[in-house]
């Protein structure tokens, strides 16, 4: 038997219903604490947007960082001091972008499944991307970088598109099925994946920069192009809040709160497709932000999935940004891959999350 993970209205249901992740949530959130997170989290990313800025190889302090902006928006920057501002830019935008999106396809996919462990590879999102991008780079002569955003993002979309269709039956698709599905398509395309690299040394030595997942080399052009799928993914993403919570009571409940299942399900997975595979596209399969931020989040605003996507759209940038941060320094004069470190740094996390979680009968 399946326990529902949330109620359709937190405030009227109280902190009875467990969270999706089975970690005890606290009490509805109301506009003096929710004002209090807001803040909290608004100077959480500001700290990390700056840290970013500042700190790597050659350390810069704050007013050094203020002018050399101000210069970069002036087009006036002539210092080195302003050469690393101008460097570091591209990395930080795309870990905001990134960060956020990975971190709302999570608390979607969390949501859609009930499942406290999914996270947005769930659907085969990665796995699709990643297939692309091989694709490309053995038969289309794709490098590194640049052109992989064209090629991963379709990849990506074309993955769950086959997901969605392996899992429908005749009463739409379950979580179970979606949840199987996905974990079939992954199978398959990572096992294609092997094939090629690992029988193509050229493509392999272009592939494992990418797999790995890191803001390191890419440039603003690439923000640039996903900027209108993440545009689109962020506003569905926001819309989906009173859904997720209504679906959460099971599809029966939702339609009698006038809320249409086959309908917000479609939305949620639109959303996180297209939030999921721009960030992957443009700074590669970077794991456990999507995992990690909704049981973070959850913690501190209890399962009212409005305040979670809210929250988590401020948390993980930060978290990733913190983590790319922590990549540079732990390895002066070079740096450690951004998704080596979220790998180390979820996995403790997820340990966690995967004790506190209650047994479900």
């Amino acid at each position: 038997m399946q326990v529902p993970a949330e109620t359709a209205d937190p405030a009227a249901a109280g902190a009875g219903a467990p969270a999706a992740g089975r970690i005890t949530p606290r009490g509805p959130v109301g506009p003096a604490r929710g004002t209090v997170l807001l803040a909290a989290g608004t100077a959480l990313l500001a700290a990390a947007v700056l840290t970013s800025l500042a700190v790597g190889a050659h350390q810069l302090g704050p007013a050094e960082v203020a002018a050399s902006l101000w210069a970069e928006l002036n087009g006036t920057g002539s210092s080195y001091a302003d050469d690393v501002v101008a460097s570091r830019i591209p990395r930080t935008v795309l870990g905001i972008m990134a960060g956020a999106a990975l971190a709302l396809a999570g608390v979607i996919m969390q949501g859609l499944t009930r499942n406290p462990l999914a996270d947005p590879g769930i659907l085969g999102i990665n796995a699709g991307a990643a297939a692309a991008v091989v694709t490309g780079m053995a038969f289309f002569g794709v490098g590194a970088t640049g052109a992989n955003v064209w090629i991963a993002l379709p990849g990506a979309v074309l993955t769950v598109l086959v997901v969605y269709g392996l899992a429908s039956g005749r009463r739409g698709s379950s979580p179970v099925r979606l949840v199987l599905a996905g974990t079939v398509m992954s199978a398959v395309l990572m096992s294609y994946i092997q094939a090629i690299a690992l029988t193509r040394p050229d493509v392999f030595s272009l592939y494992r920069f990418w797999a790995v997942g890191s803001l390191s080399g890419r440039t603003l052009e690439q923000a640039r192009d996903i900027l209108p799928f993440f545009l689109v993914g962020l506003v569905a993403a926001l819309a989906t809040g009173r859904s997720l919570n209504a679906l959460a009571l099971g599809e029966q409940a939702a339609a009698s709160l006038g809320v249409r299942p086959q309908a917000a399900k479609i939305t949620g997975a639109l959303a996180a497709t297209l939030l999921c595979a721009s960030a992957t596209a443009a700074v590669g399969p970077i794991g456990f932000v999507g995992l990690a931020v909704p049981h973070i989040v959850r913690s501190l605003t209890g399962p009212d999935h409005r305040w979670l996507l809210i929250l988590s759209l401020l948390a993980g940038p930060s978290l990733l940004l913190f983590a790319d941060v922590l990549g540079r320094l732990v390895a002066r004069p070079g740096e450690v891959l951004t998704g080596v470190v979220t790998a180390l740094l979820g996995a403790p996390l997820l340990i966690l999350a995967v004790r506190r979680m209650r047994a479900v009968a």
